[in-house]
């Protein structure tokens, strides 16, 4: 492994392991704390000793903010995520394995759903529901992530299924349930585990981008995306509120893309060698 890919990797083991663990790291103060309500607290203040990163324009700490923030963003890309490895690597091995009407089937929902755009489907039935929550978000993310998984799955299961060792496996009268989760499952896995890295980058973009217009999480649910969002009404009094969320923003997907693009390596290697 590179030696920026083994930065890439302990910056994202890092990043998961305070998201995950925030709620008992000694003396984080709480992300929604605004002391200068209180008397106690300064808007836009610079790095202090109690406030590592300073505070934001209503003097809440901008570390903690961070830290929660990722907790959001990766909650919801890692659910996308998994569940479309699940369902879409299920069904794409399914069709490219059995092919026939099967495969017409599940091609034919697979490309329905992908002709309407997710974006505005994401937008409609977020302002129908009047809720704007994150279990909302990944449901809806869930339904539309899916169908593109279910392609790359059933590509790689075409090319794995004319593979000599599922010939061989045939041939001695193993059962198509256990060839396809023995033999073509475990190899489609790889493909799909790095093409879902490709898209955790995606969707912590997608899921900053819907929370710096306003059509993400609510107000005051941390989010690096509405950090940057209510830090751009003080960019001429303080800017470190803006870049601190951006730099964090522009460093996990960074980290992401290039440790998916290791991983094709490694799948693409282990590919060529069986």
């Amino acid at each position: 492994m590179p030696w920026l890919t083994k930065f890439c990797t302990l910056w994202l083991i890092l990043l998961i392991l305070v998201a995950a663990l925030a709620d008992l790291i000694p003396g984080l103060p709480d992300p929604d704390y605004q002391g200068f309500i209180f008397g106690d607290g300064k808007t836009n203040e610079g790095p202090t000793a109690s406030h590592w990163l300073g505070t934001d324009n209503v003097s809440r700490d901008i570390l903690s903010r961070l830290i929660y923030g990722a907790r959001v963003s990766l909650i919801y890309a890692f659910s996308g995520v998994f569940f479309g490895i699940v369902i879409g690597g299920l069904l794409g091995s399914i069709a490219g394995f059995f092919r026939g009407f099967v495969e017409t089937s599940v091609m034919a929902v697979t490309d329905v759903i992908l002709s309407f755009p997710a974006l505005v489907g994401l937008l409609f039935v977020t302002t129908m529901l009047g809720a704007r929550g994150l279990l909302v978000l990944c449901a809806i993310t869930v339904f539309f992530i899916w169908p593109p998984f279910t392609r790359v799955a059933r590509a790689t299961a075409l090319s794995v299924s004319g593979k000599d060792f599922v010939t061989a496996a045939r041939a001695i009268g193993t059962s198509r349930r256990k060839i396809l989760f023995r033999e073509v499952l475990p190899n489609v896995f790889p493909t799909l585990l790095a093409y879902g890295l490709v898209l955790v980058a995606v969707l912590i973009i997608l899921e900053s981008t819907l929370s710096f217009i306003g059509v993400g999480v609510e107000i005051p649910q941390a989010s690096w995306g509405g950090m940057v969002n209510q830090a751009r009404q003080d960019l001429l009094i303080n800017v470190w509120p803006a870049i601190f969320p951006a730099a964090t923003l522009l460093i996990t997907v960074f980290s992401f893309n290039n440790l998916a693009d290791w991983l094709r390596k490694q799948a693409a290697v282990r590919s060529a060698a069986i």
